[in-house]
């Protein structure tokens, strides 16, 4: 069972603003990046689009705390844990890290994300519905040590 993942991507000038710092709006775009990997990695769909089966993981709160500029062409990693899983929802916990020239990772942002598991009823509403067992049996909370260590560890 996977309970932590981490993704590594270089910025993209797209992803800058006017100063050639990364856009705050980004660092969103990065957590779900590596929430993307995360599920490929642990096996469970995403989104799941079969005609009479929808379903998805919509957002219920997402924040993110920045401690340090991204710039374009850095190498980052995106680390996620899972936080906590309750009856519906995952909470997951993210730190994105600059690697830095000389071999060490300076931590940019620490974000916190919590999904719902849902699908899409005949009148076209979001419900929400439990975490099937599918899900339970490949995503596991991560061990406290995981979700304490430091930044750039």
């Amino acid at each position: 069972m996977l309970f932590e993942h981490t993704s590594t991507r270089r910025i993209e000038f797209s992803e800058t603003d006017m100063a050639g710092l990364v856009h705050f709006s980004n660092f969103f775009k990065y957590m779900e990046t590596a929430e993307r990997d995360f599920f490929e990695a642990a096996g469970v769909d995403l989104i799941n689009t079969k005609p009479g089966d929808i379903v998805g993981w919509p957002r219920a709160r997402a924040e993110c705390k920045f401690s340090a500029p991204l710039r374009f062409g850095e190498t980052i990693d995106i680390h996620l844990a899972i936080k906590s899983m309750k009856d519906r929802s995952i909470d997951y916990q993210f730190r994105i890290f600059r690697r830095n020239s000389d071999g060490t990772r300076t931590q940019a942002g620490k974000g916190h994300m919590t999904t719902i598991l849902t699908e899409l009823t005949a009148s076209g509403a979001l419900r929400s519905i439990e975490l099937t067992d599918s899900v339970r049996e490949r995503i596991t909370v991560a061990p406290a040590e995981v979700l304490a260590r430091p930044s750039g560890v």
